[in-house]
């Protein structure tokens, strides 16, 4: 059987000195029938292994349970890596930022106050046992030394930038080595003095993250790394956007530039993003470093494959530069086809709280969402008052629209540190606040914090009691389409698209000719979710930067498609529109 392992300067597959070319993938940020494609075109552009996160949240949404159905098939993901003649890189954390929600940490976890993240807290321990436990037994007869593709497992992820716990680190490697993991065992910080001490142990390889200056980083690294390949396992050539921000970018030539340098002086690489993809649904993360910002949907990454899986200039200039290293195959992927445009008229809506999808608790405090199961998406609280006055919360995460009596009264964003609101003077009423709760924070000392409205919860001063509080459900859509088919069509206004007052959910349908990508344009609506076909694309914001939400062809078929919206605030009008090309904003403020 092959080996893989590292010898006194470098990787040695079957004893032969080797160079990882890698690039990063994750299977869960992409449709399970385009992963073939995306491998296949890792390949083309000189590629010879493929990266991959493992994200716990997703698998195991519930403790005890761990999903491997549909985008979450890690074991035909890495088959696929391997049918295409190429290795694997496998880093399950637990913990993996990743831009994605709570850093892949799930939220029956971070939910327990006793349990101290990313240390070695028993329960904490303990529980990411369970978890290795299910990975590894994918893992574990795919390495190379069975006949599969995996080359390398991560431990831990960046820990350096978050702590200096080394008995945690040594009880990781204890739970690798004991599940059979016998491939050389890596960890990655940013290459830092302090972080490269403390994110890793004697007997692990370092390896280091960044983008630039690869001389100096790698000299760095050296320091830390005496020995063995030098290997940036994560070459920044590109950067994610968050919601309200530019569409981040880098220059192909400087991207390139920096990769000949790395690859010059001798070092591995793993590109990170090689594809970026989606993050489809809820499943975007967030960053606080006294401001939140969420992640946006495409997580395109200006990386050398596009968002939809076509290669860009940075696709042609990397491999170029990989071409003067090691072989390159002849055959290259076919350039960007204009999708089809469709102007979509949207015929039926409904009003949110006509949907039979809030299922209440009562509360004698203001309960965090995760106290009545609401982690991601929406959540509804709501109690009476007797007079208008000041409304104050503690804090707002992450976004509230208030209503008395079904009027919207005002909103409070979390971005913009607003926590009160005058509510009007009069008799008082029914006071509702839709939250919306948008990504985890992925990165830093409030990973794992709690969603929804924070207390304390008062007016004029005076704490608000007795609250009744639950999740939007926004999984039981056949109950909104129940909805949508009973309620009135939404008649044009002077010839055109009616407007919509949110928070409401409407529908339209469209015919295609064959499955193909799309890209979904929403002018002139405020923020919500979308969905085809049942699939949830994500969130969309009017203040961008994307302007489009890439559709994958396999969520459509030929004939008729359904498009359902939920919008929050409102739409100008009552349409959207599929245009050619994606529109993922401007790059510069």
């Amino acid at each position: 059987m092959p080996t893989f392992s590292i010898g006194d300067t470098d990787f040695l597959l079957d004893g032969t000195p080797h160079r990882v070319l890698s690039g990063a993938l994750h299977y869960f940020r992409v449709h399970p029938e385009q992963w073939s494609d995306r491998i296949r075109k890792a390949r083309l552009m000189g590629l010879n292994t493929i990266e991959t996160y493992v994200p716990w949240n997703e698998h195991a949404p519930t403790r005890g349970e761990f999903r491997t159905d549909g985008q979450l098939d890690l074991a035909r993901f890495l088959d696929l890596v391997h049918a295409e003649g190429m290795h694997a890189i496998v880093r399950p954390g637990p913990y993996i930022c990743a831009e994605w929600h709570d850093g892949g940490l799930p939220s029956w976890l971070i939910s327990d106050p006793s349990i101290v993240l990313r240390s070695n807290d028993e329960a904490y321990i303990e529980a990411v046992g369970e978890y290795l436990d299910a990975v590894y037994a994918i893992v574990r007869p795919r390495q190379i030394q069975h006949g599969g593709p995996v080359v390398l497992v991560q431990i831990e992820n960046e820990y350096g930038a978050y702590g200096a716990d080394q008995a945690y680190l040594r009880r990781l490697v204890e739970l690798t080595r004991g599940h059979g993991i016998d491939v050389p065992l890596t960890t990655v910080d940013q290459p830092l003095e302090h972080m490269l001490v403390r994110g890793s142990l004697d007997g692990l390889h370092r390896t280091a993250s960044f983008g630039s200056r690869a001389g100096e980083r790698l000299a760095a690294l050296r320091r830390h790394q005496p020995t063995g390949p030098l290997m940036c396992s994560e070459f920044w050539c590109g950067w994610f956007d968050s919601w309200g921000e530019i569409h981040h970018t880098t220059s192909a030539d400087d991207a390139a530039r920096e990769l000949d340098e790395l690859l010059a002086a001798g070092a591995s690489v793993n590109v990170y993003m090689f594809h970026g993809g989606t993050n489809f649904g809820f499943t975007a993360g967030a960053n606080d470093k006294g401001t939140y910002r969420a992640i946006a949907t495409s997580y395109d990454y200006d990386a050398p494959l596009a968002e939809d899986g076509t290669p860009t200039e940075k696709f042609w200039r990397f491999r170029e530069v990989i071409a003067k290293y090691a072989p390159v195959p002849d055959e290259v992927p076919a350039e960007r086809q204009d999708a089809p445009v469709l102007d979509v008229r949207l015929d039926r809506s409904v009003p949110l709280w006509s949907v039979p999808i809030l299922a209440a608790e009562q509360f004698d405090e203001l309960p965090v969402a995760a106290e009545f199961g609401a982690t991601r998406g929406f959540a509804v609280y709501s109690t009476r008052i007797a007079h208008g006055g000041l409304l104050a919360f503690g804090e707002v995460r992450d976004r509230a629209q208030v209503f008395l009596d079904g009027a919207l009264v005002g909103v409070l964003d979390r971005e913009l540190h607003e926590r009160v609101l005058p509510i009007p003077e009069g008799p008082g009423g029914e006071l509702t606040v839709l939250v919306e709760l948008l990504g985890g924070v992925n990165y830093g000392p409030r990973l794992g914090e709690a969603k929804g409205l924070i207390g304390p919860a008062t007016l004029d001063g005076v704490p608000l009691r007795s609250w009744s509080a639950g999740a939007v459900s926004l999984e039981a859509l056949d109950r909104v389409r129940a909805a949508l088919a009973t309620a009135p069509a939404i008649e044009p206004v002077a010839g055109a698209p009616a407007p919509l007052s949110g928070p409401v959910f409407a529908r339209g349908n469209f015919v295609l000719d064959e499955a193909t990508d799309l890209h979904l344009g929403l002018p002139g609506w405020s923020t919500g979710v979308a969905w085809v076909n049942g699939v949830n694309l994500g969130r969309y914001r009017s203040r961008g930067p994307q302007r489009t939400y890439y559709v994958p062809a396999p969520v459509l078929r030929a004939g008729d498609n359904e498009l359902l919206v939920f919008e929050t605030v409102g739409a100008a009008s009552a349409s959207t529109r599929f245009v050619t090309r994606p529109e993922l904003g401007q790059t510069e403020a």
